[in-house]
């Protein structure tokens, strides 16, 4: 999705009765009266901590809690998703959805235990970000994605990619380049962006497409090599870095983006504050230029917003489905 259409969609005015409109009174003046656990799909350690570390900054200094952030890596971000959809719908646990979560995994899983617009409500998405491809400079002597292209085509089977999850924006973009490219590099999925750069330095895959944040210190290492980028233009943090766009792949326009979601009952009083808190914290100074520091987009939107966003990029998702399932072992959680 172009991420002038992403904007618009979160700054267009939709409806939010089916999550409970923001003027209703405030009918939970002590929440939070105790730290809110925020349940992340990726390992420790992975570019999403350091960006709700950053919020929950903001959030502390309005609220006076602390957000406690809860790794639960695993099946695609099944795990986290049940952890927070059997919690207590009290607004003290939150689940950070992710693409693959909330857009391709009910297209992915014939028996997924979860409904993302069921069992869970909406409270604001929260960030979008652009990935890169990255390769180890050590393995790739390619400078260009043509020559990569080319290099790859030279050395059938021999080459693999990381994600930082299957299923998500990082695995798709790979399958895409394959595709379109008419190469062949082999999917190698990881728990988050750590294992992900982990295993790209140490030479165990070939190139990796992750966020920028995950590899910038790497790249100004000379261990890493970025060769374009999945965003509609090029990035203000490595502008000598052209698109996948502007290199003939039009279809590798694709972003991460992620939301925060409550199990299904919480009280609207609940949704409301804790959105005002979360979108306060998105929009203040110190996040949106840290955000656009590290390459990131931040995304405040009503319950409402959320809603019909993931609805709409669910149907995106539900389009690769037959790509995706191609490249992934039978799907039967």
């Amino acid at each position: 999705m172009d991420i002038s259409i992403l904007r618009r969609t979160l700054l267009g005015a939709v409806a939010a009765a089916a999550y409970g409109t923001l003027a209703a009174p405030a009918l939970a003046d002590d929440y939070p009266s105790r730290p809110v656990r925020v349940v992340v799909p990726f390992a420790a350690g992975n570019t999403l901590d350091q960006a709700l570390r950053l919020v929950g900054e903001e959030f502390r200094k309005e609220s006076g809690q602390n957000l406690i952030i809860e790794a639960k890596p695993g099946g695609g971000g099944i795990v986290a998703a049940q952890t927070v959809q059997t919690a207590k719908p009290d607004g003290y646990t939150v689940l950070l959805g992710s693409v693959s979560m909330m857009a391709a995994n009910p297209h992915l899983y014939p028996n997924l235990p979860y409904k993302p617009l069921v069992d869970f409500r909406p409270v604001s998405n929260f960030l979008g970000a652009r990935l890169v491809l990255a390769v180890n400079t050590s393995a790739v002597k390619a400078k260009t994605l043509p020559e990569f292209v080319s290099w790859v085509k030279a050395n059938p089977g021999k080459v693999s990619f990381a994600s930082f999850t299957a299923g998500n924006s990082s695995h798709l973009s790979g399958l895409l380049l394959n595709e379109r490219a008419g190469i062949d590099m082999t999917h190698v999925p990881h728990n988050g962006t750590p294992p992900a750069v982990q295993n790209l330095l140490g030479g165990h895959v070939q190139a990796a497409f992750l966020p920028l944040l995950a590899v910038k210190p790497q790249v100004a290492t000379g261990k890493v090599h970025v060769l374009a980028n999945t965003g509609a233009e090029r990035s203000a943090q490595m502008p000598d870095v052209p698109t996948f766009k502007e290199l003939g792949y039009p279809d590798l326009e694709i972003y991460i983006w992620s939301t925060l979601m409550v199990p299904a009952g919480t009280p609207d009083a609940i949704v409301n504050r804790l959105h005002e808190l979360m979108v306060k914290a998105l929009r203040s100074k110190s996040v949106t230029e840290k955000f656009a520091e590290w390459d990131f987009v931040a995304m405040p939107s009503t319950p409402g917003e959320t809603a019909k966003y993931i609805a709409d990029e669910s149907r995106v998702w539900g389009k690769w489905a037959k790509l995706m399932l191609t490249d992934l072992k039978p799907q039967t959680n």
